[in-house]
């Protein structure tokens, strides 16, 4: 039997305010277990949570962002679970009448092809505390709460389950991933849980319209392995239906180490947590003016951008969606080329040399020790022929390395090109010289051998004789009697 899956996923992303949604405490990552848990975050009796207003204009721009409607009226709920790091008992979130309604973003496949995928809703809500599980060295452990998370502002985007793929749900999340960070409302940093994902996955025999039974895999923190989750999940439900079983709907964990999942608790429906409006908050009521200000700012999206690229620049689909992948890293290369008006070279550049370095040192663009400037100092010397692309390579690496720009670095190795007629004939006179043999065979119609003579000017002048030049040199060379 063909089976097809069905994936939808709900993304978690903390948002960029200073204090957390309900209270003035700090949502600052890294301090001490339960220092920045303020009485409103514990639920301690008599407090009353007051709306962070940033929080509601964060998510107003991720809505317009994705061309959603932005609701002017909605209601926070509270959705009851017990949980150990949950202290009211409680969670503020948003259930009937979320901010942000209906929308859609593209993905790029792996073949260029884009495919729409729909975004159900986007509704604000607070986090949690954390449960921190430790051994100790006699070989027992514990469980210990901190608490500095709860109340942390959350924008929860659902997803509708329009993915069928382990790699569509992947390039889905990396591009929520993409917009949250561009247009500044999270910095979405995985290892910090500023952005979890959370995969519901189902499959169905191939052509059937009936969803099947959903499993939940929580609290995904890195696209490895949202992918290897879903991959494992499709494979282990697949093999209880074949089996004769039948797939149970629960909550379940990936465990990257062992490479699956495992259940964690059977999968709650809406009523079991009894949502109700919440009683110490007033209703949500934004007007146009309030919209207008929180998307005045917003800068040129992914997508737009991403065709203005390939329209202006004349790059192609997968160099485009490269070079928009981050914001800052679109910026650095719109910078190389207005200092150099060669966008293909520039794209090359950045995609390239550049984009390895940045993976060999794990750092961001904006950590990056060759500025834009200094990249389109390195390209105009390509241009004017001052250096090979070879030599241009040697050149990077060395400003990588901070031994200066492009001109200094050139000049404090002697990595200037040869392009003396004179020299460069020379050269390859003396090398032609040399090997007679190659000569005659050359002659004799093995046009293979051209590829010797020309490795042999490479080696004598050690990487500096222009490429262009040194063929047609040896071609009028070989070609003579």
């Amino acid at each position: 039997m063909q089976w097809e899956t069905v994936i939808g996923l709900e993304i978690h992303t903390q948002l960029a305010t200073q204090s957390k949604i309900f209270s003035g405490a700090s949502t600052a990552f890294g301090a001490p277990p339960n220092t920045q848990a303020c009485a409103i975050d514990l639920g301690l009796p008599g407090v009353l949570p007051v709306l962070n207003a940033e929080a509601v204009r964060l998510a107003v721009r991720f809505g317009k962002a994705i061309g959603a409607e932005v609701a002017p009226r909605s209601v926070f709920a509270r959705k009851n679970y017990f949980y150990p790091d949950l202290p009211k008992g409680y969670q503020i979130s948003q259930y009937e009448l979320p901010i942000v309604g209906e929308g859609r973003v593209e993905i790029v496949l792996g073949d260029a092809a884009v495919k729409s995928i729909g975004v159900t809703r986007a509704h604000l809500e607070e986090d949690a505390g954390k449960s921190l599980h430790e051994e100790n060295l006699a070989g027992g452990g514990y469980t210990g709460i901190d608490l500095n998370r709860a109340g942390t502002p959350l924008l929860e985007i659902v997803s509708e389950p329009d993915m069928r793929t382990p790699q569509e749900a992947v390039a889905y999340a990396r591009k929520i991933h993409q917009l949250v960070r561009w247009i500044g409302i999270s910095d979405g940093n995985m290892q910090e849980g500023s952005f979890r994902v959370d995969a519901n996955v189902s499959v169905r025999p191939l052509g059937q319209t009936r969803f099947g039974t959903r499993t939940e895999i929580k609290n995904l923190n890195s696209f490895r392995f949202i992918e290897r989750a879903i991959q494992f999940e499709v494979e282990r439900q697949i093999d209880v239906i074949e089996g004769g079983g039948t797939v149970v709907q629960e909550t379940r964990l990936y465990d990257p180490e062992r490479d699956e999942t495992r259940p964690m608790r059977s999968k709650e429906e809406a009523n079991d947590y009894r949502y109700f409006p919440d009683p110490d908050l007033l209703p949500v009521e934004i007007d146009v003016a309030f919209i207008v200000d929180a998307v005045a700012d917003l800068p040129e999206l992914p997508d737009s951008m991403r065709e203005r690229f390939h329209t202006q620049y004349g790059l192609g689909e997968y160099d485009a969606s490269l070079l928009t992948a981050g914001r800052e890293l679109a910026q650095y290369f719109e910078a190389v080329v207005q200092a150099t008006a060669e966008p293909k070279l520039a794209a090359n550049w950045v995609n390239g040399e550049l984009a390895a370095a940045l993976n060999r040192s794990e750092i961001e663009i904006a950590r990056s020790p060759v500025s834009a400037a200094m990249l389109a100092g390195l390209i105009h010397r390509i241009q004017d022929g001052t250096v090979s692309g070879k030599l241009a390579k040697q050149v990077f690496e060395a400003m990588w390395s901070g031994e200066g720009d492009a001109d200094s670095v050139i000049q404090a190795r002697g990595l200037r090109q040869i392009t003396d007629s004179g020299e460069l004939e020379a050269l390859i006179a003396a090398i032609v010289a040399a090997n007679p043999g190659q000569v005659e065979q050359y002659r004799a119609g093995k046009d293979k051998v051209f590829g010797f003579f020309v490795g042999q000017v490479m080696k004598e002048s050690k990487g500096k004789a222009n490429p262009q030049q040194v063929n047609e040199i040896l071609m009028r060379v070989l070609a003579s009697d």
